[in-house]
């Protein structure tokens, strides 16, 4: 295990750790405009939502590592404190690389990169035609962490108007996950696609409390076949299956059984591997 305390270390080698081990993260592109009437697009991935209600949106533009100077953005919202926030789409990652390029002061990114501009209806930023959701926020606090390389600008948004494109709209008018085709940083060049099989869902323990995996059994909770997703899968149950009529086929060994029930669990058949573990079961 390497241990260390992050002043140890360089800032650049630290930041490498930090952004290689909290990912992926989302990306957004944040519009913005100076008070000359100057816009501005630069792509961030130390972004989130922080809540609903009331819709708040964040993200930090580091100062640079090399220069320690701020990013446009940074100043651009301390003189006119609005923002668009347009979500990055797989189809959108190549310009969005180009615009990330570190151009003066000036420069039109819309222009350099090819996006084109939309007029906003509660701001001034434009906002990214080419992105399936856009959000017009105003700036409710810039907060920055430090003077030196690499520290962040923690920029505080309310969402105050947004655009989303019935392309990745489910019929009842939720933005459909396997339609909207985000993209996440990783560390280094690497960034992540979340589309097809790299998709999966949970169901989700809001109302039906799980049993646990300390109500598992011994032979099961220290199996060396089941994996600790195996056990929380086993744990997020309500309640055990009856397991009346049902017939298992023969093991030797209980490790015969694990591995069987592994295979079930890995392909989420919850209710099948605990069948198969309770008639199992000695």
């Amino acid at each position: 295990m390497l241990n260390f305390a992050p002043s140890e270390i360089a800032q650049n080698i630290l930041h490498s750790h930090l952004v290689s081990s909290v990912g992926p993260r989302p990306v957004c592109f944040a519009s913005t405009i100076d008070s000359k009437g100057n816009p501005n697009l630069a792509p961030f991935s130390f972004f989130n939502v922080m809540g609903s209600n009331p819709p708040i949106a964040v993200f930090s533009p580091a100062r640079s590592g090399r220069t320690g100077q701020n990013k446009d953005t940074v100043f651009n919202v301390k003189e006119v404190p609005e923002v668009v926030i347009n979500i990055v789409t797989y189809n959108m990652v190549q310009q969005m690389n180009l615009a990330s390029a570190e151009y003066p002061k000036g420069v039109n990114e819309f222009v350099k990169s090819g996006f084109t501009p939309l007029p906003s209806v509660k701001v001034k930023p434009f906002r990214v035609k080419e992105s399936p959701v856009q959000m017009e926020c105003k700036v409710l606090e810039v907060k920055e962490t430090g003077t030196g390389g690499g520290s962040g600008n923690i920029i505080t948004c309310e969402v105050i108007y947004m655009h989303i494109n019935e392309d990745v709209l489910t019929p009842d008018g939720r933005i459909d996950q396997t339609k909207i085709d985000t993209v996440g940083r990783m560390g280094g060049h690497y960034y992540v696609r979340a589309h097809g099989d790299a998709l999966f869902q949970l169901p989700q323990p809001q109302h039906n409390l799980g049993i646990g995996v300390d109500s598992l059994s011994p032979s099961i909770r220290n199996s060396k076949v089941l994996t600790g997703n195996n056990l929380g899968a086993l744990g997020n149950v309500p309640a055990l299956p009856s397991i009346e009529g049902y017939v298992s086929e023969k093991f030797q060994n209980e490790e015969e059984v694990h591995k069987a029930a592994k295979k079930l669990l890995d392909t989420n058949h919850v209710e099948e591997a605990w069948k198969l573990l309770l008639a199992n079961a000695k």
